[in-house]
């Protein structure tokens, strides 16, 4: 199954400050906030979430489309794609703004505070969708993530009058999403990711109880951080997968990593507990890495950690995207 992956494409600058910021907040002044954290360490990376999560895919060999807006300054980042296993042949790229940037500081704890500028992703918007998606070859999925908020909601309609599956993935953005517009992008998802804040988030944007959401997507996975991710479908009782151990090096992107792996195998019709251990393990990898596309995709370590975390056998299932025995 081919995967569509449309989102933001960004430059990541990653801060490292080596104390913690609660220790540096005063809860009675943070209605006039001045504060500034001397950090110790920076890294420039490549990032955006729909570039990470390709970047997964295409380790894994699924090729897939990746779908976005970058700027004039993509040249370079475009060759580490496509060398990477994706195919950029969807990128839009704007002759006047720059590549977004995402600038992040991570404490002791990580903890992070991030902005975000879109440059060039404002004009996500204008890509057409169709026309990448129906050609002779059919996808079998489109992940809409975060992405300018206009081109969200374009491409899930889209995605809709097409009759493609789809995932939503709205993450960042449910700050900025009214409640009807959240409904827009979730309603008929075959899958739905969001974090544990994000879960909150959403259901307090669209006035719905869980249950409510729940019944208006095909699963729904949230990502619970070092306690591993819960997988709920209506009518079933939720599934919890443990997260794999990491030394955690860098926290971004290890979410990106996790849908990554979880969709690869997805796409080769893996159950979707053994997806969820393929997406733990190489969020895992990603997170004793410095910038989200800094590991190594390795299916042979990817099995091993599977099988020293979740017991002997276990990696079976994922055959199909690991190779070796099924």
């Amino acid at each position: 199954m081919r995967i569509a992956v449309t989102g933001s494409i960004a430059t990541d600058h990653l801060m490292v400050f080596p104390g913690r910021f609660a220790d540096q907040l005063l809860p009675d002044r943070l209605d006039h906030l001045s504060v500034s954290f001397l950090v110790d360490r920076l890294e420039v990376r490549r990032g955006g979430v729909a570039a990470n999560i390709a970047f997964g895919l295409g380790g894994l060999g699924l090729s897939p489309l990746l779908v976005g807006a970058a700027g004039t300054d993509f040249a370079e980042y475009g060759v580490w794609l496509k060398d990477h296993g994706v195919d950029t042949g969807g990128v839009r790229i704007s002759e006047r703004l720059p590549t977004a940037r995402f600038l992040c500081v991570t404490d002791q704890d990580a903890n992070q505070i991030a902005a975000f500028y879109p440059g060039a992703m404002t004009e996500a918007r204008d890509i057409d969708l169709p026309a990448l998606l129906t050609g002779r070859e059919r996808f079998g999925l489109v992940l809409v993530s975060p992405n300018d908020p206009s081109a969200m909601l374009r491409h899930t309609a889209r995605c809709r009058a097409l009759g493609i599956p789809f995932a939503a993935d709205p993450s960042q953005q449910l700050a900025l999403l009214q409640g009807g517009q959240v409904e827009d992008l979730v309603d008929g998802a075959d899958w739905l990711f969001t974090n544990a804040y994000e879960a909150a988030l959403l259901t307090g944007r669209t006035g719905r109880s869980r249950e409510e959401v729940l019944a208006s997507v095909g699963a729904w996975v949230t990502t619970l951080g070092g306690d591993g991710v819960r997988i709920e479908r209506a009518g079933r009782p939720p599934l919890t997968v443990p997260a794999v151990p990491a030394d955690i090096a860098d926290p971004t992107g290890a979410g990106d990593a996790f849908r990554a792996g979880f969709l690869a195998a997805v796409s080769h019709r893996v159950p979707a507990e053994s997806a969820a251990r393929l997406g733990c393990a190489l969020a895992s990898l990603a997170l004793g890495a410095v910038g989200p596309q800094s590991h190594r995709v390795d299916p042979g370590r990817l099995s091993a950690l599977v099988e020293q975390t979740y017991g002997p056998g276990t990696a079976a299932p994922l055959a199909p995207v690991l190779g070796g025995p099924s």
